[in-house]
């Protein structure tokens, strides 16, 4: 039985076709995943299968079926009506998606109530079936709680019972694990295999193939609006065909791919930048000692963020720092750069240790109404190079993170995620720091861009000697990039050591239940270059 299919797709807005003629179909009890970077088409075409591009959108095809019906043609009233009833649909975003001011009972309730998928009478209990069907715990409670009180997990379940409410035959997820945690990533991994298993056709939509091998049966890669490569997820992870498959393949961050190159993109930072003096000494550059944070709450309780932490910050080190939400791990690199106070315990710094962060929201670091140019300068200056240098030096860093001069007059709102990063990067560069504290600093970009950024956060500690406080959720990435490792839990360190020893041989319980929860790629990384460290 066929859930969806189409042939011939095209999305166009205005004069611009931003979709080229793609045809899929997807059969009841089969995922199929498309997979792409930002830009690729791939959630244009999603909301255009289900009545939802935008006023100056215009959607044509061949053939458009869901179930048993001709779609072309349908009104936007009968969308409305298909949309949760035959189609389900769950984003990204949780929190943006559902209601603010309803209860998660009453959310789940309007869904039930708008089908008709229950009697009136029925709803509540129906409404705690959904919430244990995706598997919610204390489900009674959750029924009475706002979205903004749960978990990132718990409202992204939320929103795939609601999805679910009324039943339906086909459900689109686009990038419904992006940014959460790796075991909240596997439940909802398990969830959408569950759902498909129990025969509803499941379109996951991401970027990310190392996820999508956890539930796909078929992988569709999409690239500037056309489908590029398509077979079983055998296939495509075992014998890719197209370049650009093999390219997101190899960008993916492991165990394997440690010490080696993840782009093709190459950075040469010490044709642009003063040479450093070699790092002689072994002390520490930045050390915790016995770190204690609170955080009162509303209700007059605390919060512990930090709980007796130590951690030693050596030359030309990379120390990884992971953990779920609410671990610690930003507060901990707050302390680290000064931004945070400690309630007990020691932050020493060595005389004259500089250091910089990178955050994960590049363009929340800027000030919006500053040109890339004063976004440098400023730096530069902060770091003491003369007036009259900077507009060169700034040329300089742009050039050894990869930008061309041409963004320097431009605001980082008109640059992309990875041009922002990068900038960000040259700004954190600009005084010529010991440390850089990098807080989640990939976890929003596409698997190339990321690639390209990691690369050079190696180079500037390979070149550059400078050493890396890296925190992340993302326990590829940390491994791909670290020496040694330090597990957050609840604001303690559970558990530390060298990178390959701690993914090899984890002691703590929770750090095996993290190194489980990993979604990997089986097939081989080859054919890497190796960075070697000064």
């Amino acid at each position: 039985m066929t859930a969806l299919e189409f042939e011939d797709l095209t999305v166009s807005f205005g004069e611009t076709e931003v979709v080229h003629g793609i045809s899929l179909r997807v059969r009841a009890g089969e995922c199929v995943a498309v997979v792409g970077e930002s830009g690729s088409g791939k959630s244009v075409s999603a909301r255009a299968l289900i009545g939802l591009t935008q006023r100056d959108g215009r959607v044509r095809a061949a053939r458009l079926r869901i179930g048993d019906h001709d779609a072309r043609g349908w009104s936007q009233r009968r969308w409305r009506n298909v949309r949760g009833s035959t189609v389900g649909y769950v984003t990204q975003n949780a929190l943006a998606s559902l209601d603010p001011l309803r209860r998660v009972g009453q959310e789940l309730g309007e869904a039930l109530r708008v089908h008709r998928s229950v009697p009136a009478a029925s709803i509540p209990d129906r409404a705690l079936e959904l919430l244990r069907r995706v598997g919610v715990p204390d489900p009674v409670n959750r029924l009475r709680q706002y979205p903004h009180e749960l978990s990132g997990g718990l409202r992204q379940r939320v929103l795939i019972a609601s999805a679910l409410a009324a039943q339906p035959q086909f459900l689109i997820a686009d990038e419904p694990t992006t940014a959460l945690d790796a075991t909240v990533q596997r439940q909802i991994l398990t969830l959408l295999r569950d759902i498909r298993d129990a025969g509803t056709g499941v379109l996951l939509i991401s970027h990310d193939l190392a996820v999508v091998a956890e539930v796909a049966d078929r992988i569709v890669l999409m690239r500037d609006g056309r489908i590029v490569e398509e077979g079983t997820t055998a296939e495509i992870l075992g014998r890719p065909g197209h370049e650009y498959t093999r390219l997101l393949l190899a960008a993916v961050p492991s165990a394997h791919t440690r010490g080696a190159r993840l782009s093709p993109v190459e950075f040469d930072l010490a044709a642009q930048l003063p040479a450093r003096a070699a790092v002689t000494t072994t002390e520490p550059l930045v050390r915790l000692a016995g770190a204690h944070r609170r955080f009162g709450k509303p209700d007059g309780g605390v919060t512990v963020a930090l709980d007796g932490v130590d951690s030693v910050v050596a030359p030309g080190r990379v120390v990884g720092v992971v953990g779920e939400s609410g671990s610690g791990k930003s507060t901990f690199a707050r302390v680290l750069l000064g931004l945070e106070r400690l309630d007990s315990g020691s932050l020493t710094v060595a005389p004259g240790t500089s250091v910089q962060a990178v955050f994960q929201d590049a363009l929340g670091s800027f000030d919006p109404r500053f040109t890339v140019r004063r976004v440098l300068a400023e730096a530069l200056e902060a770091g003491r190079v003369p007036r009259a240098a900077r507009d060169g030096h700034a040329r300089r860093l742009l050039a050894a993170v990869g930008l061309s001069e041409t963004v320097l007059p431009r605001r980082p709102l008109e640059l992309s995620g990875g041009q922002q990063q990068r900038v960000a990067i040259a700004r954190a560069l600009a005084p010529a720091p010991d440390v850089i504290v990098c807080d989640e600093p990939v976890s929003a970009l596409d698997v190339s861009v990321q690639a390209q950024i990691l690369d050079l956060l190696l180079r500037v500690r390979a070149e550059l000697g400078v050493a890396l406080v890296f925190i992340s959720h993302d326990l590829g990435v940390v491994h791909h990039v670290s020496d040694e490792i330090l597990v957050m839990r609840s604001g303690r360190v559970v558990e530390s050591g060298p990178a390959d020893e701690l993914f090899a041989d984890p002691r703590d319980p929770y750090t095996r239940e993290l190194l489980a929860a990993v979604p990997t790629l089986p097939v081989a990384q080859g054919g890497a270059v190796r960075f070697e460290s000064r």
